[in-house]
């Protein structure tokens, strides 16, 4: 486990090492016995960060820990998979914290000595990610009952964040450049889905008056929320936290893709509009109308539709053949219902 940067063995053991050598110089690590990682194993879900979940045996106790970082087969040029590359998104999380915002703690972020790559330790939380346990067991019921407001409720922090206190390197696309991204994208595919150019189109020609610039976590959804029996513990994966309008998170969050069949419940598939906006409302004194939120939910149909373009392009190139990869891609179809059904809506309102 010489060298620099991401060369890392793919051993247990190794990995091991490397990781208490990033945490050696951490506050409690060092001293009496020699402290020690137990319990290391990878956990499931994450198409494009690895994240390994352990135990820090040193002086203060025993710490449950994440470690987040890029793959180990990346490359060493491979630094970005997001909007953000992981140091920032580890900034990001450290002043999100200071703001009130429920995210865990930063407590390494990973340098070339350490021999791990890009990446960053953080604390584990308790609570439960996967969506279908979330919706489905009986444990949260309660919870369900208060998620849609809390989730309001930490997203009008998160927007509440000063811009001039953001790490560098957080992208800010007015809506023409978003426009223009979005439809290199579809020709980059081969602009195979007429739907999605129409889906583009309203867009374009809908966009809501000029609302205010924030901090956007760009992926705040049913999946990125640790939950436990009261509610909202933590808010997860901030990869593509960008500066952009309010709405959007409010709208992303209220997307088909993720009700998770629950479509009853347009927040998350646990929750009421009225419920996510009340909650906002609570903390800035005021929230987006209906209107704006309905707007985003197209704008989260079509960047679904296009995420799952970019799966199928991945496996057919071979550049990620992994079956992970072709199960998103196949789903191409699901954006192009919800596009459907959601500009009926609106030309029928």
């Amino acid at each position: 486990m010489e060298g620099d940067g991401p060369a890392v063995a793919d051993t247990a053991r190794s990995l091991e090492e490397a990781i208490a050598r990033a945490l050696a110089a951490v506050p409690g690590a060092g001293g009496g016995e020699p402290a020690r990682v137990e319990g290391l194993r990878r956990l499931s879900g994450g198409a494009n960060m690895e994240t390994w979940a352990f135990d820090w045996r040193c002086d203060d106790g025993v710490r449950p820990l994440i470690l987040r970082r890029m793959p180990a087969a990346a490359g060493a040029d491979t630094v970005t998979v997001g909007t953000i590359d992981l140091p920032t998104e580890a900034g990001l999380l450290r002043l999100a914290r200071r703001h009130r915002v429920s995210v865990p703690e930063v407590v390494q972020v990973l340098a070339p000595e350490h021999g791990l790559g890009s990446g960053y330790i953080m604390s584990r939380e308790r609570g439960e990610a996967l969506p279908f346990r979330i919706l489905g067991d009986e444990r949260f019921a309660a919870a369900r009952r208060e998620l849609a407001r809390q989730c309001g409720e930490s997203l009008g922090r998160i927007h509440q964040i000063p811009l001039d206190d953001l790490p560098p390197g957080l992208r800010d696309l007015s809506p023409g450049e978003d426009f223009e991204r979005l439809q290199g994208l579809l020709d980059r595919f081969g602009n195979a889905s007429p739907v999605h150019q129409l889906g583009l189109n309203w867009l374009r020609d809908n966009h809501p008056p000029g609302s205010r610039r924030c901090l956007v976590h760009g992926d705040f959804r049913n999946g990125n929320l640790l939950v436990d029996e009261q509610g909202l513990v933590a808010v997860l994966d901030w990869e593509l936290a960008h500066v952009g309008e309010p709405a959007e998170d409010l709208g992303y969050i209220c997307g088909n893709v993720w009700r998770f069949g629950r479509f009853d419940k347009p927040v998350g598939g646990f929750g009421e509009y009225e419920e996510l906006l009340a909650g906002y409302a609570g903390v800035t004194g005021h929230a987006p109308s209906l209107e704006e939120i309905r707007y985003w939910e197209v704008y989260t149909a079509l960047g679904w539709g296009i995420v799952c373009l970019t799966m199928v392009d991945m496996y057919r190139s071979g550049q990620d053949p992994s079956l992970e990869r072709a199960a998103v891609g196949r789903r191409m179809s699901e954006s192009e219902i919800d596009l459907l059904l959601l500009l009926d809506r609106e030309l029928r309102s």
